[in-house]
């Protein structure tokens, strides 16, 4: 996956303000219309880069009903309600007008990114830095997100 990566990164395009942790547990969503969002939490990681970065990474977070049980425990895009990540693809294209045809490599970034994440706090964790017994078990997911990463790489698509 990492020498699919430095081998395809696409034109750097121009730069956007980036999030960088866009996710479900980062929003502040209104409790009467929960598809609205009023705030957006955890800016700490905010830079200027690549705009298609956060979309990447967003849809990296994102998991669907169909995929594996794992991923469940990590957000709530699997539940009813929720667009697919083909929709979000589609109505953040018609939103901003930007060119998709890289959006494989942005996603398997994500994955890639990701699970580099989980397993340096999976590390902390082992190594008695943290705590938190939820970090114990982390390798599940590591593992199937590249796994994931692998399997997009091969269908060629997201």
């Amino acid at each position: 996956v990492a020498d699919w990566l430095n081998k395809n990164q696409p034109p750097a395009p121009a730069p956007a303000f980036l999030h960088n942790d866009f996710k479900y547990d980062n929003l502040i969503l209104d409790p009467a219309q929960p598809e609205k969002i009023l705030g957006i939490l955890d800016w700490e990681m905010a830079t200027v880069g690549d705009p298609l970065m956060d979309l990447g990474a967003f849809l990296a977070y994102w998991f669907e009903a169909d995929e594996h049980p794992v991923f469940r425990q990590y957000n709530l895009s699997w539940l009813p309600g929720n667009p697919s990540r083909a929709a979000l693809v589609e109505d953040y294209a018609a939103a901003s007008g930007r060119d998709l045809g890289p959006i494989l490599f942005y996603y398997v970034f994500g994955l890639f990114k990701n699970a580099v994440i989980a397993q340096q706090i999976y590390k902390r964790w082992k190594d008695g830095f943290s705590k938190d017994a939820r970090f114990g078990g982390l390798l599940p997911l590591i593992q199937l997100m590249g796994e994931k990463a692998a399997q997009h790489l091969d269908k060629g698509k997201i």
